[in-house]
């Protein structure tokens, strides 16, 4: 608990060591939160449930961010502590387990206690709070968002013409089907078929259902799981950026393709778009299950760029994760 009257600690809970996305949003927010904040040091899940009781003891609320089973005995002590909790959802593993082929009946149960047990839900987009409102409704009365950031440190200098594959495509989530890659694959061969045999797809991301058949196509580079850096490096090389995703709470990558100069073409599902404040047809995949579409979009976007326009759309001083910090206290203090 704070010392000073006028001293909020808050406690960040959750993984920022991993690299994957929601690791990214928790290390983000806990650089740009005010020396006072905890969080979890330790990499071992033993050394982590060690850290909590103690933490939370010495915190005035505390934010879960992501999945993790260890959520509950961290809201379980909130409450024998008297703290208030908020879990910061990144994605319904419940229902994106489904989506992917692989429903999980334990994870879908832990969730749901997750949701139960806090005494604050905040989606990862607007688009994502009102999807867990409608699907959720039992919880609706306690659920909000704060909105991803954006580190704009990852903003390339101008990177000449000559480094970008004129016909380098590149899109993020590995064999998840509900990342919709088959279909871009198929989209390619369309064109592959329609005077395009120099086109290249490089998949990043772990394996899963669709692996198989996106590995089928022999444009694609499948680079399976890579760093964050490496990541960074892909997107300068290429010049489209597809997400194609039939359900996206918000996804980073898309934004950071953008910072590394990379068209982009993402679906309507996609939470990212909450930040990006007009957007033309061009942009936009309307129907992931349509081919035809995705084809002619990606022929669109190999003679015209959007990048620039869509980068001037981002308000950066309102979507830095300094203004996400401050808007994450104001929202802990009214708990």
């Amino acid at each position: 608990m704070s010392t000073k009257k006028d001293e909020f600690v808050l406690f960040i809970a959750g993984d920022n060591f991993s690299g994957t996305g929601p690791a990214i949003v928790t290390d983000a927010l806990i650089k740009n939160a005010p020396k006072n904040t905890l969080y979890l040091k330790n990499i071992s899940k033993t050394g982590r449930a060690l850290e909590l009781p103690a933490k939370i003891a010495k915190s005035d609320a505390v934010l879960f961010s992501g999945f993790s089973k260890q959520n509950i005995y961290g809201m379980d002590l909130c409450r024998l502590f008297g703290k208030k909790s908020a879990y910061l959802m990144h994605g319904c593993v419940e229902f994106e387990n489904e989506m992917n082929r692989v429903p999980d009946a334990r994870m879908a149960g832990l969730e749901r206690k997750m949701l139960e047990k806090t005494d604050l839900i905040l989606a990862v987009s607007r688009q994502f709070e009102e999807w867990l409102k409608e699907n959720y409704p039992q919880y609706a009365e306690k659920t909000g968002h704060l909105t991803n950031g954006i580190d704009w440190e990852l903003m390339q200098e101008d990177i000449p013409a000559q480094e970008k594959d004129p016909h380098g495509i590149i899109t993020v989530g590995g064999g998840m089907p509900r990342k919709g890659i088959v279909n871009i694959c198929r989209a390619i061969e369309k064109l592959v078929n329609d005077g395009y045999p120099d086109i290249t797809l490089t998949v990043c991301g772990d394996e899963g259902a669709d692996t198989g058949e996106i590995n089928s196509f022999p444009f694609v580079k499948n680079e399976g799981l890579v760093s964050h850096e490496k990541l960074m490096e892909l997107y300068k090389k290429n010049r489209i950026f597809i997400q194609n995703s039939r359900f996206e709470t918000f996804g980073l990558a898309p934004l950071e393709a953008l910072l590394s100069q990379t068209e982009i073409l993402i679906s309507s599902k996609c939470g990212a778009l909450s930040v990006i404040k007009r957007y033309e047809d061009s942009d936009i995949i309307k129907d992931t299950e349509d081919t035809d579409e995705i084809a002619e979009k990606i022929k669109y976007l190999f003679r015209q760029e959007n990048h620039v326009r869509l980068l001037c759309e981002l308000d950066k001083e309102s979507t830095s994760w300094q203004a996400r910090e401050k808007q994450l206290l104001k929202i802990m203090k009214s708990l």
